[in-house]
């Protein structure tokens, strides 16, 4: 069964909602972090995630948090 508009639009607003959660309580902020509006008006593909431009310490802890604990 194919989703409607809306549930696609209310799928990507709810994994933004997540990925922004994730991210806060991991320290970083993503100013950008949006559904990209171009994508969520179009018929019948997902809406895509915009995560937007960050400044180079955003970038660093991002990278760290990614990179997770050492010597696991």
């Amino acid at each position: 069964m194919a989703l409607t508009a809306k549930e696609r639009l209310r799928a990507a607003e709810e994994a933004v909602r997540q990925l922004k959660a994730g991210l806060d309580r991991a320290g970083v902020t993503l100013p950008s972090l949006r559904v990209d509006p171009l994508t969520a008006a179009a018929e019948g593909a997902l809406p895509l995630v915009e995560l937007g431009r960050c400044n180079l310490d955003t970038a660093l802890r991002l990278a760290c948090v990614l990179e997770g604990p050492r010597g696991e």
